[in-house]
């Protein structure tokens, strides 16, 4: 029987990883120091296996943001990647190349989270087409959700 491998790094593809072996659970955080990280409600991540982490490209760079806790994140664009802890280490979930099915299964810190998080997938959904067609035509710039045989140290640029 195969390993299973997954993949995935930073926007800029600076920070790229390989996974060898299952993952763990998938979780979202509620504390202040995950929002922060994020800049978002919320950090979503998923435990890797010990030893079963390899940086392909350059490795990500560390935030001690408290006595045990120190938070990766790729040095050229900023991407959030790690929270890695005594225990051992967790991998933003949108930093993996195929997301699909990590679905979080457990909410740690529920009692601190924002107490409207659980209602913004209630909002209207934005209809208007002419914004979805000037989105179609943004050219990005950011790593593929795949491995690339060759790409820039600083990612595309024009």
């Amino acid at each position: 029987m195969t390993e299973p491998v997954r993949t995935g790094g930073c926007q800029c593809g600076a920070v790229r990883f390989r996974i060898h072996g299952a993952l763990g659970r998938p979780s979202i955080c509620h504390c202040r120091m995950c929002q922060k990280q994020f800049g978002s409600f919320f950090g979503a991540l998923v435990t890797v296996p010990k030893d079963g982490v390899e940086w392909t490209h350059e490795e990500p760079s560390y935030f001690k943001s408290s006595v045990n806790i120190d938070r990766g994140f790729c040095a050229r664009c900023g991407t959030p990647l790690t929270y890695r802890q005594p225990g051992g280490l967790e991998i933003a979930i949108g930093a993996f190349d195929d997301r699909s099915d990590l679905a979080p299964q457990i909410q740690v810190n529920y009692a601190v989270r924002l107490p409207w998080v659980e209602k913004i997938f209630d909002a209207p959904v934005h209809q208007d087409p002419d914004y979805y067609s000037r989105q179609e035509s943004i050219i990005s710039f950011q790593h593929p959700d795949h491995e690339t045989a060759d790409w820039p140290t600083k990612g595309l640029q024009l």
